[in-house]
Order: structure tokens, then sequence, then C-alpha cells
């Protein structure tokens, strides 16, 4: 599973090291160099091969979907790449995703269990500045929308 946080440079190409950890889940659990990166609202996100797979059987077994599930295979599925990691442990990032998520320079990458999310910092902090404030209401959203 990935976890964790960690903040990386991307270099002049667009290219960003995996932290070792991941890399360990990806070889280890997943047995692949493989990821698919593509957009989330304010960040991207990457996936191992197996967890895309699944995601695209899941939409591939709707002949015939709602407008509401074609706008956002449009923006998620769409604009999904393959991202394969090279000898240095790097993926290189398309530069129409670095721009969709307002990715430069420095990025924070999220460990999100079964996939990872990557932040433009500022974005980021952002992000968690409105989720402490709200902690509460979505500590007790997250109680009743996951207990068994």
């Amino acid at each position: 599973m990935f976890r964790g946080k960690s903040i990386h440079s991307l270099d002049a190409k667009g290219r960003l090291s995996i932290p070792a950890r991941f890399k360990e889940v990806l070889k280890g659990q997943y047995q692949s160099d493989k990821l698919f990166v593509t957009n989330k609202v304010k960040c991207l996100v990457a996936y191992p091969y197996e967890e895309w797979k699944k995601i695209e059987e899941k939409f591939g077994d709707t002949p015939l979907p709602p407008p509401e599930i074609q706008r956002f295979q449009r923006y998620f599925i769409a604009s999904a790449v393959e991202c394969n990691l090279d000898s240095h442990g790097r993926i290189l990032i398309p530069g129409h995703l670095r721009e969709e998520a307002g990715i430069e320079k420095e990025v924070v990458l999220l460990g999100m269990l079964k996939y990872f999310e990557i932040w433009n910092k500022a974005a980021l902090d952002e992000e968690f500045k409105v989720v402490r404030k709200r902690f509460d209401e979505f500590n007790t959203f997250v109680s009743e929308n996951t207990s068994r």
C-alpha cells in the first residue's frame, strides 16, 4: 500500500523521482514499474497498472453510459497516460497533465493506499488548511460512511 508524504522537485524535462518506498510497493506488490497518471480536480493521481486495469474494466462494462459518466471519463480516463519508471526510478509527467494540475517545480506525493496523488505544494498547503478547519466534520462523515 502507498502511504506517507514526500516532497520532490521536477527536473527541467518534467521528470519526477518516485520515492523508494513507493517503488518497493510497485515492484513488490504489483511486480511492475508501470503507472497510469491522470487528472483529479486539484492534483494528479498515479495508479499501478493492476489498479488502473480494474478502473477501466468497471467503466468498460457500461455499453452506453449516462452523460455524467461520459463527462467524467473524458476528464479522468481519456487524460490518462502510461508512465514507466526509467532506470533512475523517475517518471515523465506530460506537459498537459502538469499544466492541468498547476504542477511546476515543487511537488508533494501523498500515498493513498492503492494509488498516490501528485500535488503542487502550494495547492496542497491550501487543501490542508481546509481539512484542518473542517476536520471534525470530515471525521464524522468518514465514520458514518465507512463503518461496516
